[in-house]
């Protein structure tokens, strides 16, 4: 419960989903927790409802594709505790595009969210973490980032967020900055609750279920404590197995072998 006392975490896309169970998790682990986003009036919500609890959470406006309120957001964070440690790159969109559909604004709209908003997080935090000793930073992919998904835009920023993370992972570590990507599967929330893809998801995912933001949320909390010190520049797969071998396993169940 005190992995991160003392310590400042930024979980972007923390108004809702996902993003405000990692930002809640943080919070419980010790953290004065700032949950960014550009849903105001949920990461208001969600942050008053933390302090009711007696957590240290604040919410602060930041759309992430712009430089100049990362640069404000991490500043008012930093002015009010001192230092900033943890960085949770967590917002994102998906299109639901394929490329015969997608206009180039579509494409770039996903990837300056995904993509560069992540990018500009981390030029922006990394300096700071270095200069109080060290920090983490924890970029939320897929395991989309390792296959075709049927959105060539969401695909693409996934596979991009590896790559920047392995990236700044080498930049910054002699810096004591530790840089890794978490790559969830199917992860059931009340965004997507509901949506017609969720069953054929379920019975193609090994472990025959979809998985929990709090499952991701806690391994999250790894690798933004000192449980992982010595872990920089790698992607953690959480997806019940789908990566691993799904469509094999479809194919041993549909001729008899499983």
């Amino acid at each position: 419960m005190s992995a991160l006392a003392g310590r400042t975490a930024l979980v972007t896309g923390a108004g809702r989903g996902q993003g405000a169970v990692e930002a809640e998790t943080l919070a419980r682990a010790g953290a004065a927790v700032w949950l960014c986003d550009v849903l105001v009036e949920e990461g208001e919500a969600k942050a008053e409802a933390l302090r009711a609890e007696g957590l240290d959470a604040t919410f602060l406006k930041l759309d992430v594709t712009s430089d100049a309120e990362w640069q404000a957001a991490l500043t008012a964070a930093a002015a009010a505790t001192g230092r900033v440690d943890v960085l949770v790159n967590n917002a994102g969109i998906i299109s639901r595009k394929i490329i015969a559909d997608m206009t180039p604004e579509d494409w770039r709209k996903v990837l300056d969210v995904n993509l560069t908003g992540a990018f500009l997080g981390v030029r922006r935090a990394a300096p700071m973490m270095a200069a109080s000793g060290g920090g983490s930073i924890v970029n939320i992919a897929s395991n989309s980032a390792f296959s075709g998904h049927y959105d060539a835009a969401y695909t693409a920023s996934k596979w991009g967020l590896r790559g920047l993370t392995r990236s700044a992972a080498m930049e910054f570590a002699r810096s004591g900055v530790r840089v890794n990507s978490v790559c969830p599967g199917l992860i059931e929330t009340e965004l997507n609750r509901g949506s017609p893809h969720l069953k054929p998801m379920i019975e193609m995912t090994p472990m025959g279920r979809s998985g929990g933001a709090e499952e991701v949320a806690q391994l999250v909390l790894f690798l933004a404590s000192d449980a992982s010190s010595f872990i920089t520049g790698e992607d953690f797969v959480i997806d019940g197995g789908f990566t691993a071998g799904a469509a094999y396993r479809r194919v041993a169940q549909e001729t008899g072998l499983l």
